[in-house]
């Protein structure tokens, strides 16, 4: 016979995985001893979830919170190639060369950082707005290379991780991930999943 499981070990073998749109002002933390809203407070888990990497609290955009260790490794570790992808609406018209210089590594503090790809979308008014992609999520990593070219960032918001996008969510919505989608991340790479 199998045994029972108690409360914590059948809470483990749930897993929650929310595609979260996380808006400014709100921290990419479980708690925040500031008292700051919190992305845990976004999702009605049942289960304890984590976010799935970081996202600072004056950017805004797709968020995955989640108790599957395996899918959280998948999104956060560089190796697995799952870039996420900004727009992001700097100061300055940015010339293409300026741009170029993203996909180059660029020294910041705390060593390099390259963009995957970079893509101008609009300049008006004295901004331009920047699609970027990126292979890894250092603290505050997008605003620093920006910064590091001399177009300090005005707004950022996180539109894709991966193959997942959704337009249609807006700030401080949530919805479950589909299977579809938890494969997908876990076919960047060539790796199956075990949803």
């Amino acid at each position: 016979t199998t045994p029972m499981l108690n409360r914590r070990q059948r809470q483990m073998c749930i897993r929650d995985r929310y595609l979260v749109y996380k808006p400014v002002g709100t921290v990419s933390t479980v708690d925040d001893p500031q008292g700051r809203p919190t992305v845990i407070g976004l999702v009605p888990s049942t289960v304890r979830v984590y976010p799935a990497g970081r996202l600072d609290a004056d950017s805004e955009g797709l968020m995955v919170l989640t108790n599957d260790g395996d899918l959280t490794l998948r999104i956060t570790h560089p190796r697995f190639g799952v870039h996420k992808t900004y727009v992001v609406l700097v100061a300055g018209v940015v010339e293409s060369a300026t741009l170029r210089r993203l996909t180059v590594p660029i020294e910041l503090e705390d060593g390099p950082a390259a963009a995957e790809a970079v893509r101008l979308l609009d300049q008006s008014e004295g901004r331009s707005l920047v699609e970027v992609a990126m292979a890894e999520g250092r603290k505050r990593i997008v605003r620093r290379m920006f910064d590091a070219i001399g177009h300090p960032v005005e707004r950022l918001v996180r539109t894709a991780i991966g193959p997942i996008r959704d337009g249609s969510l807006k700030a401080g919505e949530h919805r479950a991930l589909t299977i579809d989608e938890i494969r997908a991340l876990y076919a960047v790479g060539d790796e199956s999943a075990d949803v």
